[in-house]
């Protein structure tokens, strides 16, 4: 049996460049030779901490090239154990014979490609002179958003709001070398009308993102909220915008983002303009205008981890 790669978080931070990542995305997108299950979404009682965690499993494979399977827990009071959120791991195969290839930790894996897709659906649906971002939410996936983003925007100037002001502050110091100044804000109504791109990766149940304060032309990314009870964004919000998501697959089943709005019939499922998988292959267009205000809302989907595990894969073996 060959050896099996152990892939650390260290790795993928170190080896990680986000055009070259997006493009890995992009590809598979456009392809749509990967085979796909419906992801297992569990939740249990945790009565240490007074919250659900959720557990998911989310396979995916290509016959006969690769294959693979994410196992994550997400328990959201995580940070009174000075924890992040998401906890996981990916186990990487050979698709012909079924062996393990690696193993990956899924902490860097998830917020990488997560941001990358991101910044895939930015590409197709904000304004190509997009020069500043909100960033609101301090977790473990807003400094790799405001990466990811800045990496196929000319951005500026980035704005950084979080319920906890020093850690808005602790990620400002994180991107002090970059090419764009960050500045943390004490409240989201500081900049909202300011900016280009907003980005939103928090688990919130009460909407942040409020459609009153939307400007023409900006592009709204809607990172968190992955359960249906959870919303970043108001009503107003998708009644302004024109709608993506990154799957039909999840995207209209798994988040309050869409699925309370659906079940109050704000907006109808022929309201989403296209997903990813439509973009990416050019069946549908993105950004029509430069007054157009877009929304784009993921929840994740094991097409990206599959990628970003053989893009990682590929670098340790130098393959």
């Amino acid at each position: 049996m060959d050896k099996i790669a152990q892939i650390s978080n260290h790795f993928i931070e170190e080896n990680t460049h986000f055009p070259e990542l997006i493009t890995e995305l992009q590809q598979v997108f456009s392809s749509q030779k990967t085979i796909v299950p419906m992801r297992h979404h569990h939740d249990f009682p945790n009565p240490t901490t007074g919250a659900d965690t959720t557990l998911l499993l989310m396979p995916a494979w290509n016959p006969s090239e690769d294959a693979g399977v994410k196992i994550v827990t997400v328990n959201p009071e995580n940070s009174q154990f000075d924890l992040p959120s998401i906890q996981g791991t990916y186990i990487y195969l050979d698709a012909t014979k079924g062996t393990i290839k690696a193993i990956l930790e899924a902490k860097s894996l998830t917020a990488k490609r997560t941001a990358a897709a991101s910044a895939l659906a930015a590409s197709y649906l904000s304004r190509e002179d997009a020069s500043s971002l909100l960033m609101i939410g301090t977790g473990a996936l807003s400094i790799n958003l405001i990466k990811a983003h800045a990496s196929i925007r000319p951005i500026t100037e980035v704005y950084i709001w979080g319920r906890n002001f020093d850690k808005a502050k602790a990620l400002a110091i994180a991107l002090k070398d970059k090419d764009f100044t960050v500045t943390p804000i004490h409240s989201i109504e500081e900049k909202i009308k300011d900016v280009s791109i907003i980005s939103c990766a928090t688990l919130s149940k009460a909407p942040l993102v409020l459609g009153k304060y939307l400007q023409p032309g900006q592009h709204i990314d809607l990172v968190g909220a992955y359960k249906k009870d959870m919303r970043e964004a108001d009503n107003e919000t998708l009644t302004k915008s024109s709608i993506f998501i990154d799957t039909y697959q999840g995207g209209l089943k798994e988040s309050g983002d869409i699925v309370i709005p659906l079940q109050q019939r704000v907006i109808q499922e022929s309201d989403i303009k296209a997903d990813l998988f439509e973009l990416c292959s050019q069946v549908k267009k993105g950004r029509t205008s430069k007054e157009e205000i877009t929304v784009f809302k993921s929840v994740g989907h094991a097409l990206e981890d599959l990628a970003a595990a053989n893009y990682y894969y590929k670098k340790y073996t130098n393959a």
